[in-house]
């Protein structure tokens, strides 16, 4: 049996230009799981794969998760011949008595993040999955769902579960304590930073949560919530404000930036433009939406990301555990289908009518404050230039997280071995040793700052070593200025961009003094150090290290770095191969001043730093 494409992703070969398109791919993904259900339809399981929470958890994780993208094919109208089995997992699932009891949430628990698409469907769609159902099963279902809600939920995005709950229940007219939907809507608004920016719970945390998580939610809130005009106004200026800067996360090709946790699910990054769509909120052009919400769907129709099978794998450009979160079960992939809202809305509305329009980047750098980042855009990528922000809670939180420099097309990789400096891949990052086995690398900040468009942090890798690190860009390039002042010698590796590395070493590398490069059909990634004082190398990563490719290259810097004050000076970059990427390696940038950065950032810079936020509730 060899390997298939075709069943290594289910959107492959789908041109997913039309709403036909996309309800083609929402199908394909979909038609994969049917052989997993349970007897009784309540349970989903896809492989034996763990996740920190229980067995039958997981397998509400499988049954639950497909709905946000069959909810809203429902309610755009289209036919679906497995609601009977829903309608019986439904049933089975919330029935003590049933052997496929998904079991009593009793505190915060996983099943609360799978009930917010039950009660999705139930407010979208009660005559299919609430209606037909004996009296028995909606008084179990009911008291199930209210139950559950009574606890606490997780503080952050999770709030919005309990409020998508409440929906399905108002809908199909069960009465349940109102004032605990007030009390959590509250409290997400506590979240708001301002400039259309949440973060996601206490801690200053800003990732991909914020548009498919906070935003996401939200929208379908003011889409669906009766009585509450005034917050579904306020969700809706706050999108509008995001959209014009969470546009730059994306490249012209549709690759998102890959960067913080949970993205083994995939296109839901997309799921934000579908919800201003869902919402009737034009936030741009509804060409721009409409381009936004098709090239990211296109952009992973050609990747490895299913199983034989068609499963979708944890992972994000092909199977990866190595990247995934301890809550990814075999299910957790489907939170994908968010992308799929749009379907709710019929084939003449403005989203689907209109002429998908290009993205029409240039390559000025744009600064957004809120998450720390500088956005780079270059030809089939967008490079984030990062203040680094603080997440010692989850697995790899380190790599998500606190890095340099985070890339759309390139990725970025996650160290699978961290008992071996020498063979560590640091793409975006800058290791150092005092042993020569163990390394340490930004994790978090004592202060960041950002001003203008460059950026300024100041870390501790050790309690007696400090490092400050200023970041600007230079073009298709990046520089990296660091000022280590140790009190032992150690030694640094500081890595580029990774891109993928062919399987017959049929790629062009440059070990050289203060200068590493790779060279591969598609692409070229290099890093200088413009004041000479390391040796260039191009490393062989470890497989299955980085998130889009399983096989990379990493150009590298690596020397000595000897007691006292030592300035090291960086630059960085890595674009498709062809006439522009010759023209950026013939043409590097020089060392910035640095006195002059230190007085930039003394005159205009402004507080990024990753911190705890004070309780507000």
């Amino acid at each position: 049996m060899t390997y298939d494409p075709a069943t290594a992703n289910p959107l492959f070969g789908n041109p997913l230009h039309s709403r036909a398109d996309v309800e083609k791919g929402l199908r394909d993904l979909f038609d994969p799981l049917l052989p997993y259900f349970s007897q009784g339809g309540a349970r989903v399981r896809l492989d034996g794969a763990g996740a920190h929470f229980d067995r039958a958890a997981a397998d509400l994780e499988g049954f639950a998760r497909p709905l946000w993208g069959l909810t809203p094919l429902a309610a755009g109208g289209a036919d679906f011949e497995h609601w009977e089995l829903y309608r019986q997992g439904l049933a089975n699932g919330t029935d003590p008595e049933h052997p496929e009891y998904w079991g009593q949430v009793n505190s915060t628990d996983q099943r609360m993040v799978e009930l917010a698409a039950i009660g999705f469907t139930m407010r979208m769609v009660p005559h299919l999955v609430w209606e037909p159902l004996p009296q028995e099963a909606k008084d179990n279902m009911a008291a199930y769902l209210k139950h559950a809600r009574q606890f606490d939920y997780a503080h952050n995005n999770w709030k919005f579960f309990r409020i998508l709950v409440d929906l399905g229940l108002a809908e199909c007219g069960v009465d349940f304590d109102r004032s605990l939907t007030e009390q959590y809507l509250e409290e997400l608004d506590g979240f708001y930073l301002g400039d259309g920016w949440y973060r996601d719970g206490n801690v200053r945390r800003i990732d991909h949560y914020i548009p498919f998580a906070m935003h996401f939610y939200g929208l379908i809130y003011a889409k669906l919530a009766r009585g509450d005009e005034k917050r579904a106004a306020a969700y809706k200026e706050r999108a509008a404000l995001f959209a014009k800067d969470i546009q730059h996360w994306f490249d012209e090709d549709g690759g998102t930036l890959a960067f913080g946790r949970s993205l083994t699910y995939r296109f839901a990054c997309g799921g934000f433009w579908g919800a201003l769509a869902f919402a009737d909120l034009e936030a741009l052009p509804w060409g721009k939406i409409k381009g936004y919400f098709l090239r990211h769907l296109r952009w992973w129709a050609d990747k490895p990301i299913a199983h034989g099978n068609g499963v979708l794998s944890i992972g994000y450009g092909y199977p990866n555990l190595f990247m995934s979160e301890s809550y990814n079960s075999a299910g957790s992939p489907y939170w994908a289908l968010k992308a799929f809202l749009p379907l709710a809305l019929p084939a003449d509305h403005p989203f689907w009518t209109a002429e998908e329009e290009a993205a029409g980047f240039d390559a000025k750098p744009v600064p957004l404050k809120h998450p720390g980042m500088v956005m780079q855009h270059s030809p089939g990528n967008v490079v984030a230039l990062s203040s680094g922000q603080q997440n010692w809670q989850m697995r790899h939180g380190t790599e998500k997280y606190a890095k340099f420099a985070y890339s759309s097309r390139y990725g970025f990789s996650v160290e699978v071995d961290e008992r071996s400096y020498h063979q560590g891949a640091f793409d975006g990052a800058l290791a150092l040793s005092d042993d020569g086995r163990h390394y340490r690398v930004r994790e978090t900040n004592e202060t960041a700052q950002i001003a203008e468009n460059c950026l300024f942090a100041c870390w501790k890798p050790w309690s007696d070593v400090t490092v400050e690190t200023w970041l600007v860009p230079a073009h298709h390039w990046h520089i990296r200025v660091h000022r280590i002042t140790t009190p032992r010698a150690l030694h640094g590796t500081e890595g580029g961009f990774a891109i993928a590395r062919a399987d017959l070493n049929a790629d062009t590398y440059l070990d050289a003094p203060g200068r590493g490069e790779a060279r591969s059909a598609t692409d070229v990634s290099a890093i200088l150090d413009l004041r000479g004082q390391r040796e260039g190398r191009a490393f062989r990563a470890l497989p299955n290290s980085n998130l889009v490719v399983s096989k990379t290259i990493v150009p590298q810097l690596r020397g000595d770095i000897p007691a006292g004050t030592t300035v090291l000076v960086t630059a960085a970059m890595a674009l498709p191969a062809g006439e522009e990427a010759d023209k950026a390696l013939a043409n590097p940038p020089h060392a910035p001043d640095l006195a002059a950065l230190e007085a930039l950032f003394a005159r205009e810079g402004i507080d990024v730093s990753a911190i705890l936020v004070p309780e507000r509730f």
